[in-house]
């Protein structure tokens, strides 16, 4: 298993000094942004996509994603997924259809099972796996059964699961998350890993306080890593762990510090799981 920083709330430092600081910390890859508002805009994937991961190999990382925005097969997509093939970077993440008005679900999902046939056919095509990242809130991968659904017949080497457990703790969070790693199993392609808490806000339209989640730090979160890592473990996932530390109101140094930390305590995790033996989950 290795460890990757997703450079969203460091991209404010350049590729170069991010990547640097990832290595010092001790990552094995960058999750790189390819979107707007990202570290490379769409626009100029051709371009400068080649010399960064150049660059960021040169300094010891590996670039085993690239995030996107990518919906459907369209001339972004194939930019992109050209640009990612020729370089050797095998996984990508996809962007996330919207959950808006009551009543059009199932349109919705309709609707992304026709991207999805298209975005596979470029997947094969260019030999890249595109995967469904989970999201809770107002998307259409908010549940792990809805991406069991979309992804379930088809190529796995084309089309995976990107789970998070976070997110899958927010919606799931008894057991939700457990069945939804049982489920999707053997097409799991990527972990994400960031940690949430509840917390309550006034919303006078509700007549009480509302409940919201809010990113925290690892070791402060409602996620249980030792028993998501227990159930990877049993599931012999070997594949990349991507650490998303979102954490709005910090600036880069300060995100890089608290990752220090959160990696500390994720590796503490592993090492702890990997060494038992015996797990009842």
């Amino acid at each position: 298993m290795k460890l990757m920083m997703f450079v969203k709330h460091v991209q404010d430092v350049g590729i170069a000094r991010a990547a640097q600081r990832m290595r010092e910390l001790g990552f094995d890859g960058i999750d790189l942004t390819v979107r707007d508002n990202g570290s490379i805009l769409p626009a100029n994937v051709k371009r400068e996509l080649p010399d960064a991961v150049k660059l960021i190999r040169s300094l010891g990382l590996q670039v085993p994603l690239l995030t996107t925005n990518i919906l459907r097969a369209d001339e972004q997509a194939i930019a992109i997924l050209q640009a990612a093939s020729s370089l050797g970077i095998g996984e990508i993440k996809l962007g996330y259809h919207k959950y808006e008005s009551f009543g059009t679900f199932k349109q919705n999902l309709a609707g992304m099972q026709r991207d999805l046939d298209g975005i596979e056919q470029l997947a094969k095509h260019w030999k890249i796996r595109a995967n469904l990242h989970i999201h809770s809130n107002d998307h259409m991968t908010a549940q792990s059964a809805i991406v069991w659904h979309l992804i379930k017949d088809r190529d796995p080497s084309a089309i995976g699961a990107y789970v998070d457990p976070g997110h899958m703790t927010v919606e799931g969070g008894r057991d939700g998350w457990r069945q939804g790693l049982d489920l999707l199993a053997d097409r799991i392609a990527l972990v994400a890993v960031k940690d949430l808490i509840w917390e309550q806000t006034p919303d006078p339209e509700l007549g009480k306080a509302r409940w919201k989640p809010r990113v925290v730090p690892l070791r402060e979160g409602i996620v249980p890593w030792p028993d998501v890592f227990a159930c990877l473990r049993k599931l012999n996932f070997d594949g990349w762990v991507s650490v998303h530390s979102e954490y709005a109101a910090m600036n880069s140094a300060q995100v890089f510090g608290q990752t220090k930390d959160d990696l500390s305590y994720l590796r503490e995790v592993i090492d702890r799981v990997w060494s038992n033996s015996t797990s009842k989950l």
